[in-house]
């Protein structure tokens, strides 16, 4: 349990992050809100839990249960308290959060800056320092905060900063106290004022747009959108492209209907772009290819490094000229750093397979005039070296995930002398050209 924590503000040019102490690396665990929606107990949850034990989840890292909407009954009592629903949880909260703990799992819950969530329960405008209370006592350390039922503008005169800047406050201010839990914040916020420019003061992530469905189209959009503000994640502080819906496929859990490329697409971009991992699909059903895409430890090495804290972002648009929003064909050539190697991925946005190609240096990270050695996160192989350039096939909606790692000067006498043309000079002043 974290202790009382002195909290500090870390301004940069491009972002603000919250490093209180908590929330360093992004989120893993599991939501009921996509799986259940309000239909769920305490049974359900323990069920998914275990399923998170038994598939090696929690072992790989999803260490949280996360509790969305409607636990509790539809008024508070009269002291003003929110009252678990005693059906769905008749052994209380702490009984539940106590069994996930003892099970290798914190947990999470779900509450709303306006006067209800968005379910109709009780949210926690005005109530922000009490309701924080209840869920300390009740063995949560995560909460995730929405945006329903917003008081009139002259009501709070505050704007959507002010109101969840409330329960920032409340979590700082109990953090002072003898044994209080330093609460981790997830602002729900839906792009609505770009919450990537500001949230970093208040919370460790942001939600950038509306609820996830597990098709193509809709990843394809957040994955576009994601290309313009990839940026903004680092350390304390990152974008969220809302739940997994990897076991949501045509050969598993209905409704989905993600093919097994996409599935591994979504995982890739969600992991890499080192937004918060929570499991949107049901485990209890989950197939064998659903748990091996969930646990890719290589993968999620990336998401977690503790060393590395901002994301991969585009080197080149690809079908489209670079910088164009396009929510059906969105960036396809990604690069970053990370404590393992230079991170790339190739996304195929398209419906049929497609040669992939680019040019080694277009990476920022990449050194010119060297050999790379070639790992893929998918295969876990080491795939021999390159120098240049790289090119593969991708099936429809499919992706390659690569480290490489610098393997040593190119051989001598190697023409052309560069990987590309542009102002490429000899050193009497002429230009090389191709």
């Amino acid at each position: 349990m974290v202790k009382s924590v002195l909290l500090s503000f870390l301004f940069t040019a491009s972002a603000t992050a919250l490093n209180n102490g908590v929330g360093k690396l992004p989120k893993l665990g599991f939501s009921t809100w996509n799986v259940f929606q309000c239909d769920y107990d305490a049974d359900m949850i323990l069920s998914q839990a275990q399923a998170l034990v038994d598939h090696g989840l929690v072992e790989a890292g999803y260490d949280t249960m996360m509790i969305d909407d409607c636990y509790s009954l539809k008024e508070r009592d009269s002291c003003g308290k929110i009252v678990a629903d005693p059906k769905k949880f008749p052994n209380g909260m702490r009984n539940l959060t106590d069994t996930l703990k003892a099970m290798g799992l914190q947990a999470g819950i779900y509450s709303d800056a306006g006067y209800k969530t968005c379910g109709g329960y009780p949210g926690s405008y005005g109530h922000e320092a009490q309701d924080l209370k209840t869920f300390d006592e009740w063995g949560f350390h995560y909460l995730k905060y929405d945006n329903c039922f917003i008081p009139f503008d002259n009501v709070t005169q505050e704007n959507g900063y002010g109101r969840y800047k409330r329960m920032a406050d409340a979590i700082e201010e109990r953090a002072k106290g003898a044994n209080s839990t330093l609460f981790q914040l997830a602002l729900c916020q839906w792009g609505w004022q770009q919450p990537w420019t500001w949230a970093g003061r208040l919370g460790q992530s942001w939600r950038v747009g509306g609820d996830i469905r597990p098709w193509w189209s809709a990843l394809a959009g957040i994955i576009n959108q994601a290309s313009f503000i990839a940026t903004e994640t680092d350390f304390y502080s990152r974008n969220d492209f809302d739940m997994l819906e990897v076991g949501n496929t045509d050969q598993g859990t209905p409704p989905g209907n993600l093919t097994f490329d996409e599935a591994k697409s979504h995982f890739t971009a969600w992991a890499l772009l080192k937004s918060p991992l929570l499991i949107g699909s049901d485990l209890t059903n989950a197939s064998p290819e659903t748990v091996e895409i969930l646990g890719n430890k290589d993968i999620l090495k990336i998401s977690q490094d503790p060393n590395v804290g901002e994301s991969i972002a585009p080197f080149r648009w690809g079908l489209n000229p670079d910088y164009t929003f396009d929510p059906v064909h969105p960036a396809a050539y990604w690069t970053g750093n990370s404590s393992y190697g230079v991170v790339f991925m190739v996304l195929n946005s398209l419906d049929t397979p497609q040669e992939m190609s680019f040019n080694l240096t277009e990476s920022w990270a990449i050194r010119a005039g060297r050999v790379y050695s070639v790992y893929d996160m998918w295969s876990h192989t080491e795939n021999g070296t390159v120098m240049r350039d790289m090119s593969f096939t991708l099936p429809p909606h499919g992706v390659a995930a690569l480290l490489l790692n610098d393997a040593g000067p190119e051989p001598a006498g190697m023409e052309p002398y560069c990987a590309g043309y542009w102002q490429c000079s000899f050193p009497n002043g002429t230009y090389y050209s191709n």
